[in-house]
Parts: C-alpha cells; sequence; structure tokens
C-alpha cells in the first residue's frame, strides 16, 4: 500500500507539472527541464539503484552512436534484456532488492532504448535504399528512392545528448506509456501540444480514474489475494470458491491496471505528449499514419487533436469485447506496437514469431515463474477460443448470437482470470499448490473444449463431403 500511495503522488505531481512544462517555448529549454524532472522522479523512487538506469543509458547511447549500424538494434536489445535479467536477479546475488518502482522504471527504459535503436537501424537501412521489402520474402530488401524524414535525419545524426532527453524525459519515465523518439521530437519541436485540448482530454480521463481506484480498494478489501495463499482457504473453502476466487482476483488487477495506466496517460496528454491532427490517422504506440508535418503549415487551431498515440489501453473494449483475443488487442496496447513491430515482424523465422514476442513479453515483465505461465498459455486457449467462434459463432444470428457471444464472454474471463491467477501468485509453488486445489480445472477444459471442438469440426467436413457426393449422384 505504501508503494501505491508513493505511486500516486508521484503521477499526480507528473500531470502537475506538465501545466507548467508545455508553457516553454525555448525547444533546449524545454528538453532540459523535462529531463531534468525526469531524473528527479527517478532518483525519488531508485535512490543508489539510479546509478543502474544511468549505466544503461551509457552503454546503450555507446552502442548506438558507435556501434556498426546493421547491428547496434540487436546489441542494444542483447545488453537490454541482459542487464534487466541481472538487474532482478540481484537478490540471487547477495546485493539488495531494487524498490519495486525502480524496476517499473528500467522496464520503460529497456523498451525505449531498444526500440531508439531499432529506430536508428530502420532509418540507417533507409537512407541505404533498403528501408522496403520484398512482398515475395520478408528477408529480401528491396531499394527504393525514398527522401528521409527530418526525424530520420536526426536519427542518423543522433548524440549523447539526443538519447538523455529522449530516455529521462519525465513523460511516461515511471510507468510509461512507451513512445518513440519519433514522438518525443514531434513534441518538443512541432507546435500541436499547444493547440490539443490538454486540460479538456486530461480531465475526462481522471473522472473515471476515482470509479477503478474505489472498485480497487473495495473489492480487494472483500476478497484479498493474500487470502488465496492462506490455510483457511485451502482446508475450509470448496473446490467450486477456489475456482471462482480468480474472478475477484483478476477484477482487482484489472482495476488497478486501469487506475495505473490511465494516470500514466495523464501525464502525457497534460504535457501535450502524443498530441497529433485526428486526421493524421494515429494508432498507439506509432503515431500519425500520414505525414503530420503537413499540417504545421495549415489553420492548427481549426483542426481537431487526438492522444490516440499514447493511448495505452482501452477500458470500455476490454471489459464488454466477447473474445479473448479482442481483449489482447485493447490491453497495453503501446507495449503491443513494441512488441509486434521490434519482435514479431523482425524475428526470422515466421514459424516461431508468436513464439519468440511471448517469451520476449514474459522476460520484460520479470523472472518470476507467473509470468511465464500466464502469457505463455495464452496461446493454447486462443485456438479453442477460434475454433468454437468458427463452428459455432461466426454464422449465428438473433438470439442464438447474443446467447454464444454471453458464453463467449464469460470464457474469456474465467481464461485471463485463470491465467492472471499465476501472474499474481509469481512463484511456482504457489501456483502449483493453488492449480492443484481446484484439479486444473482450466487446462483440463481447454483439452475436453479442444478435443469436442475438432470432432465436430471433422463431423461437419465429413457431413459436407457426404452431402457433395450425394449431390452430385443425384
Amino acid at each position: 500500500m505504501k508503494d501505491d500511495i508513493i505511486y500516486l503522488v508521484l503521477l499526480g505531481s507528473c500531470i502537475g507539472f506538465g501545466q507548467f512544462y508545455k508553457k516553454f517555448h525555448d525547444k533546449e529549454q524545454k528538453k532540459w527541464i523535462g529531463t531534468g524532472f525526469g531524473l528527479l522522479v527517478i532518483l525519488s523512487v531508485s535512490g543508489f539503484h539510479t546509478l543502474h538506469m544511468l549505466f544503461c543509458y551509457l552503454v546503450t547511447s555507446l552502442i548506438i552512436i558507435f556501434a556498426n549500424r546493421k547491428s547496434c538494434h540487436l546489441i542494444a536489445f542483447g545488453f537490454m534484456f541482459g542487464y534487466l535479467f541481472f538487474f532482478r536477479s540481484m537478490t540471487y546475488l547477495g546485493f539488495e532488492a531494487p524498490p519495486g518502482h525502480a524496476n517499473m522504471i528500467i522496464m520503460i527504459l529497456t523498451l525505449k532504448l531498444v526500440g531508439l535503436a531499432f529506430e536508428v537501424n530502420s532509418a540507417f537501412q533507409k537512407s541505404k535504399g533498403l528501408g522496403q521489402v520484398s512482398k515475395k520474402d520478408d528477408s529480401s530488401p528491396q531499394a527504393i528512392e525514398e527522401p528521409l524524414t527530418e526525424n530520420e535525419k536526426a536519427l542518423l545524426k543522433i548524440d549523447m545528448l539526443d538519447v538523455l532527453h529522449y530516455a529521462f524525459n519525465y513523460v511516461g519515465v515511471l510507468t510509461g506509456p512507451y513512445y518513440t523518439f519519433k514522438t518525443y521530437r514531434d513534441a518538443i519541436y512541432l507546435p500541436f501540444s499547444t493547440k490539443a485540448d490538454c486540460v479538456g482530454v486530461t480531465l475526462e480521463k481522471l473522472k473515471v480514474i476515482p470509479l477503478y481506484a474505489g472498485l480497487f480498494l473495495l473489492v480487494s478489501y472483500i476478497w484479498p489475494l493474500d487470502y488465496a495463499t492462506s490455510t483457511e482457504f485451502y482446508e475450509e473453502r470448496s473446490f467450486f470458491y477456489r475456482l471462482m476466487y480468480t474472478w475477484p482476483t483478476f477484477f482487482i488487477f484489472r482495476m488497478r491496471i486501469y487506475t495505473g495506466i490511465l494516470l500514466s496517460e495523464c501525464v502525457c496528454t497534460m504535457a501535450g505528449f502524443g498530441a497529433y491532427p485526428k486526421i493524421c490517422q494515429n494508432k498507439s504506440g506509432h503515431g500519425p499514419a500520414k505525414d503530420c508535418t503537413a499540417y504545421v503549415s495549415s489553420d492548427l487551431d481549426a483542426q481537431e487533436y487526438d492522444f490516440e498515440t499514447v493511448r495505452n489501453i482501452d477500458v470500455i473494449n476490454t471489459e464488454k469485447c466477447w473474445t479473448f483475443r479482442e481483449a489482447m488487442k485493447y490491453w497495453n496496447m503501446c507495449v503491443q506496437y513494441w512488441m509486434a513491430m521490434y519482435v514479431y515482424k523482425r524475428f526470422p523465422s515466421k514459424a516461431y514469431r508468436t513464439l519468440a514476442t511471448l517469451v520476449v513479453s514474459a522476460i520484460w515483465h520479470g523472472v518470476y515463474a507467473g509470468y511465464y505461465f500466464c502469457i505463455c498459455g495464452a496461446p493454447f486457449y486462443l485456438p479453442i477460443e477460434d475454433l468454437y467462434v468458427k463452428l459455432f459463432i461466426k454464422d449465428a444470428t438473433g438470439t442464438k448470437r447474443r446467447v454464444l457471444n454471453v458464453i463467449c464472454w464469460f470464457m474469456k474471463f474465467f481464461s485471463l482470470g485463470y491465467l492472471g491467477t499465476a501472474f499474481l501468485l509469481l512463484t511456482i509453488g504457489k501456483i502449483w499448490y493453488y492449480y492443484n486445489s481446484v484439479y486444473h480445472f482450466g487446462y483440463v477444459l481447454w483439452i475436453v473444449l479442444y478435443g469436442v471442438g475438432v470432432l465436430i469440426a471433422k463431423n461437419r467436413k465429413a457431413q459436407t463431403k457426404r452431402a457433395d457426393k450425394e449431390q452430385k449422384v443425384n
């Protein structure tokens, strides 16, 4: 609870600072003030462990600037994820455990520094005429003649100060969201942040946060997670109670995440980070799909602006969408963008792209077994859901469709909660003890459902073939 209070105070301070920060018009002054306040936030929660962040910045900066641009992104990736693993394993080596907030800071720093190395590599590839890949073979670059953007030129001339300002600007330094170097530069150099309704957008987000925070406190008081590790829970509670306990625990987890992520978004919106004209078709993490610089010389006051670039979660769609697969798309969207761009799309083997992406995601989250049980368990459920959607829901209409959607929604949250319990219990001993207490119900259910679904699909296919034969005979 103490960590949560510190977290809320710091995020509140960052939100308030945004109103002051966006008033600076001198670009260099704005950079230094944002970086200075960011380092102050890091120092206030990390203390001596701030040296870890500075060391990561120093080494990765040297890699980005002096290593071969063809491979700097891979070297940076290996170093940062290796150091992240070391950082979390310090207690096993006899060192003092870093504060929880320091872990969140280095998580975001890892994404930003590695993402920056990938951006530099992409700009280099484009400058050499290798920016476009063949449609026939993803591994065969084709020469193109496309002019470099101002951002890409800046990436090719990047220096230590550029990396410093991007890595440690207070916006997103504590818990994200992840944003690209381009988004950072645009916030400094383009005028959109001064025209967007930063205060109005921030207040709209802040309105719902007391609801999520209140629900978090209420439900966690009634159904605390610690109770799921108590002797009473396993000896006096029924199998059904233990199984259904995943619902309130995952609800608590969601409310906490919603509160934290929306507050983090508010830090961005108040500072004007991620503000672009709506007409640019902005996407989470990526930014404008269309060239936003074309609108700098237009009537800025006439434009409608949004902050989709830094939108990290879609609470309403996460809750009301019918399927597990849909829910994943609305959750931690900026991090998903990073994983998609720099792991999934870059991984050399198509067959193992999804597995590699999930493993990297689990490593990024932490060293506990619970992260791997949860994140790497999703691919085992998704084919089952896809199979039943295809068999029963896809062509259903009317009342039948609505009933099947509700069943699918129930299964979505049951599965998320069942896997999410491992994420919350963390250690393999606690996870295994809980799953044993419910006789691994979720895994057994999924195996049965998959087996039954395959049989139904085969039976339908056989019936279709017989019908086709009879039609040909007739």
